[in-house]
């Protein structure tokens, strides 16, 4: 892969680095770190539930409250990266996210950890959408980015199915903590590299759009809060109705400031192009369908196959041995094959995944019931998340590369708090409803209705990407001249 050389280096147009396959290996680790740590200890939380004393529902704030700080800031942290150098701006969110990662390992109780994986989350937000766009920025569009960004995919989505190796194996072997502390020693070294290897980007003049990224991140918390405690004091608590009026108060405002700030964090301009607005929605969709599997799955392997953290980590090697050869071979299939057929294809196995799901009860063993379902997930994942992710920043204008960055990685880190935020509710109510008194058994009652709840998640994807894709149109004699006429924009998309 050679980097873009037009433009001075640092310009805006031009590549930020000196080495593009260093710079490609420091922005690839970045995500790992990022995306990882939403799933690290996933794998853990059974430890962690009974070291710091959370109640089954709060434990998913473990989880979300780093989500949610991650998603809802990222647009403002995309912005920052356009005002005050992209390099600066990924330095500093590196560093956070260390310093934030070793104050969760030794956090004594439940509040402080709930800190730290906020912090955690900010730091996520500062750095992610600069280095999607240093890495934009270093290859041309063409079959160079494509590769790069198959390498991109690979960590976005596979990233969360080695975070839960990862978890077991340190919480095996060592501590629930060394989820966490392990993020040290990588932080440090990025930090290291990136000063080495990058070169600052040109600054952009404007102001930052502060009320926009409170009202999102807000709203957003707000939503998620109230389908959290939805679990615990019902739909009719004013607890509740107030979380759900405020964010959607929150949001609407939002919305409203976004058109008419000058510069604001969420152009709405980005949503001009239908099949960029389709694309956020199905990942939306996708990600709150996939962080699901892993929470509750995670629960289920723990909790009723009676897996230890290890073995339940390496449980998930299936699926990422899948999303890891999907990841080698999609880039290519992609110049050859339209987009919207891998797309249709890999929904379809992920909804089937998730229908074999919830067929799982108190006697289902990991070989016969579970490992189908892992296959098709990796697979389906495989397939999406290329095409997705070159759909989502393909025809961007340069001025809003950082933002449309930032929206691609809100849509991910929204699309799990906001989705598990759901499944937790069913979850909840389902094991209340459940007619056993065995714990094993209410936990299998609780984790199918939230496979259920997933499986509407999955299928309202499918259904998305099949209005969007028409692959009727694929068989129709009379309309290839229209055929002829789109294809060339859907390919091009992705390359």
């Amino acid at each position: 892969m050679s980097a873009t050389s037009s433009g001075p280096a640092g310009a805006g147009t031009g590549t930020p680095a000196r080495r593009p396959g260093v710079v490609l290996a420091v922005i690839l680790v970045t995500q790992l770190m990022v995306i990882l740590d939403g799933t690290v200890v996933n794998i853990a939380m059974p430890h962690i539930q009974q070291a710091l004393h959370f109640s089954p529902s709060s434990l998913s704030w473990v989880q979300n409250a780093y989500a949610l700080a991650f998603g809802g800031l990222l647009l403002l942290g995309a912005r920052a990266g356009d005002l005050l150098g992209r390099r600066r701006v990924f330095v500093t969110g590196v560093s956070i996210f260390t310093l934030a990662s070793l104050l969760g390992g030794l956090a004594p109780n439940a509040e402080l950890l709930l800190a730290a994986r906020v912090l955690q989350g900010i730091g996520g937000a500062i750095a992610a959408p600069a280095a999607l766009t240093l890495l934009m920025l270093t290859y041309r569009e063409g079959p160079e980015r494509m590769k790069a960004l198959g390498y991109y995919s690979l960590v976005s989505s596979g990233g969360g199915s080695v975070g839960l190796v990862l978890g077991g194996m340190l919480t095996d072997w060592v501590s629930w903590r060394w989820g966490l502390f392990i993020n040290v020693p990588i932080g440090i070294a990025l930090v290291f590299a990136a000063r080495r290897v990058l070169t600052e980007t040109e600054r952009e003049t404007g102001r930052f759009d502060v009320a926009g990224a409170l009202t999102s991140t807000l709203g957003i918390t707000s939503l998620v809060y109230g389908f959290i405690r939805v679990a615990e004091v019902g739909w009719s608590s004013a607890e509740v109705l107030t979380a759900f009026a405020m964010g959607v108060v929150l949001l609407v405002s939002f919305v409203l400031i976004e058109r008419r700030v000058s510069h604001p964090i969420v152009p709405l301009r980005l949503f001009r192009s239908a099949s960029r607005s389709a694309s956020y929605v199905t990942m939306l969709l996708i990600v709150g369908t996939m962080f699901g599997m892993f929470f509750f799955l995670t629960q289920y392997l723990q909790g009723v196959l009676a897996l230890s953290p290890l073995t339940a980590g390496l449980a998930f090697l299936p699926m990422t041995g899948l999303l890891f050869t999907a990841s080698r071979i999609v880039p290519k299939l992609v110049a050859r094959i339209d987009g919207g057929k891998l797309l249709l294809a890999g929904s379809t196995l992920v909804t089937l995944g998730t229908i074999w799901l919830t067929r799982l009860d108190s006697h289902s063993t990991y070989l016969h019931d579970v490992v189908g379902p892992l296959l098709l997930f990796g697979a389906g994942a495989g397939m999406i998340f290329i095409p997705l992710v070159g759909r989502a920043i393909s025809g961007v204008a340069p001025e809003d590369s950082g933002a449309a960055s930032g929206m691609l990685n809100v849509v991910q880190q929204v699309g799990g708090a906001l989705g598990l935020g759901i499944l937790v509710t069913i979850f909840g109510t389902a094991s209340r409803n459940s007619t056993s008194t065995v714990t094993r058994e209410v936990l299998v009652d609780g984790v199918h209705g939230a496979f259920v709840g997933a499986l509407v998640y999955a299928a309202v994807c499918l259904a998305l990407i099949t209005l969007t894709v028409r692959p009727w149109t694929w068989f129709r004699p009379t309309l290839k001249p229209v055929e002829a006429v789109e294809a060339p924009a859907v390919v091009d998309s992705h390359v």
